[in-house]
């Protein structure tokens, strides 16, 4: 006979899990027991919304499952915004919280709330476990279902006293299962859209934003000559600095890239998940849009693409390789423009001298110190916006930015999961000083982990993209100015090294020294949006229009 919390922990070190994530209380401490035998280490959090940041982005950056685990109550409704994080943004992660006894109960309704039907709108798989016998069967699906395409959030509650029981049931091996792949009809008919088209197009979105549909579409570009552009989740996929590169579909409208995207007349749309803001706004017999994908086309007003090709998609791409050659009446030197004048337009006030600084010095500062494989991880604000467009990825995966949910509170938790998840790579935490104080004590966790860690608290003293808005649509200022501690104190009083620039030229020697030394550091960073409505809705279409 085992118990059934070992019977659970085994089945997690059966399926290769490594860590788990989180807060137990005391429903959970059988199964804390049994972690404590077990090869699989818990990273104690200061919140349960930090531990669900962490295990979605371990399942992000390694395909595998993050766990993340909390108590019943508050301990699991606290795990809500962590698990629509993980199911929006397509990341595999399966949490589990404990609950009262069952069988019996001697403090009536305390702390009950229920938490599986809580999560049924949030996950893909939630399920109460009443019989350490199934603990096995249930244990095996929610691990497949986190996993497998689309990938996203599942949950399992395990009561107090069923996690106590003995039970013989033997633990359920991973079956082998490989994805459908497309029919050949449907690459036939993509493949004749695109040879017939005169200034096709590619698009690169959150879906293909995997190893080996990666390599696919490297192949795919390299052979056939198109030019692509990414939506914000898909940055990286192939290698930003690549001459066919044309941009981030960052902005709504009138950026550079959506020159290019009103110039296409054939749209290969790679991956596409309509979780992300439209990449493009289609409109009625004016181009070919293609949808590549696991799963068939969501269709909505502005999505609505004229040939579907479901299936595996790096397969779905190698086949259409292996279908296409570059024809002669294909047309690219519009798209060479756009790119010349982007690329131009990325340098611009790259070089800045103001303090505060300002978004494009920021982004190339940080450009400049990390390296091809390093990761930066964007909690949300206005300045993810300037990192989606203007730094440009050699790798998948190397911005972490949510254009999902695009929760605030999620950049230093995702920032300590990638550093535990690549501990070899230099790791870059970005935030604003509204959504860093959402979840600051994590800092605590990465200095008490020992981690190599960077972290950018840039200030405003404001909600700033909601202020930036509110001014822009003519609203007067009012309900977004904030007060704030001294950062510097602040992570020293945690045991970390806090840190001040006082020019734009003192923070680049500055960062690289922080990125350079181990421990974890803390740069509060003053930064000026100011200027953004300018740039954002004058400049850029200005200088667009210079395409034509």
């Amino acid at each position: 006979m085992t118990k059934a919390s070992d019977l659970f922990v085994a089945a997690l070190e059966a399926h290769g899990t490594e860590y788990v994530f989180g807060i137990p209380g005391e429903e959970n401490l059988d199964l804390l027991e049994s972690l404590r035998d077990a090869d699989i280490k818990l990273v104690l959090t200061r919140h349960e919304q930090a531990a669900g940041f962490m295990a979605a982005t371990y399942g992000r950056l390694t395909g595998k499952a993050g766990v993340c685990l909390a108590t019943l109550g508050p301990g699991a409704t606290n795990l809500v915004t962590a698990a629509a994080y993980a199911q929006l943004g397509a990341m595999p992660m399966f949490m589990i919280t404990g609950q009262k006894p069952i069988r019996t109960s001697k403090q009536g309704h305390f702390q009950i709330v229920d938490v599986v039907d809580m999560m049924r709108p949030l996950t893909k798989y939630t399920r109460q476990i009443v019989s350490a016998d199934s603990i096995p069967a249930r244990v095996r699906e929610a691990l497949r279902r986190a996993e497998e395409e689309r990938p996203g959030a599942t949950h399992l509650e395990l009561p107090q006293d069923i996690a106590g029981d003995d039970t013989d049931a033997i633990l359920i091996p991973a079956s082998y299962a490989r994805r459908p792949i497309a029919e050949d009809k449907a690459i036939r008919q993509a493949a004749d859209a695109i040879a017939q088209a005169r200034h096709p197009l590619l698009m690169i979105g959150a879906g293909a934003n995997r190893k080996t549909t990666s390599r696919m579409l490297r192949q795919f570009v390299d052979k056939l000559g198109i030019p692509f552009f990414s939506t914000q989740m898909g940055k990286g996929v192939i290698d930003e600095t690549d001459p066919l590169w044309l941009g981030n579909a960052t902005l709504s409208d009138g950026d550079f890239v959506h020159r290019a995207i009103d110039a296409a007349d054939c749209i290969i749309n790679i991956g596409h998940d309509v979780i992300e803001k439209p990449p493009f706004f289609m409109r009625k017999g004016r181009r070919t849009v293609i949808h590549i994908n696991y799963a068939s086309a969501v269709v909505d007003p502005v999505y609505f693409p004229q040939v579907e090709v479901v299936g595996d998609i790096a397969n779905s791409v190698w086949q259409l390789g292996e279908a296409l050659s570059p024809q002669p009446h294909w047309d690219f030197a519009f798209f060479d423009r756009v790119r010349n004048a982007l690329v131009e337009h990325l340098g611009d006030r790259a070089d800045d001298d103001r303090f505060p600084l300002v978004g494009q010095r920021l982004v190339a500062d940080v450009s400049r110190a990390m390296g091809p494989e390093d990761i930066v991880c964007l909690d949300n604000g206005l300045y993810k916006l300037w990192f989606a467009r203007n730094f440009r990825c050699r790798n998948p995966n190397t911005l972490l930015l949510d254009n999902a949910l695009a929760t605030m509170g999620a950049g230093l938790p995702s920032a300590i999961a990638a550093r535990i998840v690549h501990p070899d790579r230099r790791v870059l935490a970005v935030a604003g000083d509204g959504g860093f104080m959402m979840n600051s004590q994590e800092i605590e966790t990465a200095v008490r982990l020992g981690l190599d860690l960077t972290v950018l608290v840039l200030r405003d003293d404001a909600y700033g993209m909601i202020k930036w808005k509110q001014a822009h649509e003519d609203y007067p200022n009012f309900g977004m100015d904030l007060g704030n501690p001294d950062f510097v104190k602040y992570a020293e009083s945690y045991g970390a090294r806090g840190h001040r620039p006082d020019s734009a030229a003192a923070f680049l020697p500055l960062l690289q020294r922080a990125l350079d030394t181990p421990g974890v550091d803390l740069i509060e960073v003053p930064i000026d949006y100011d200027d953004d409505d300018r740039i954002l809705n004058e400049d850029i279409p200005r200088l667009s229009a210079a395409v034509e």
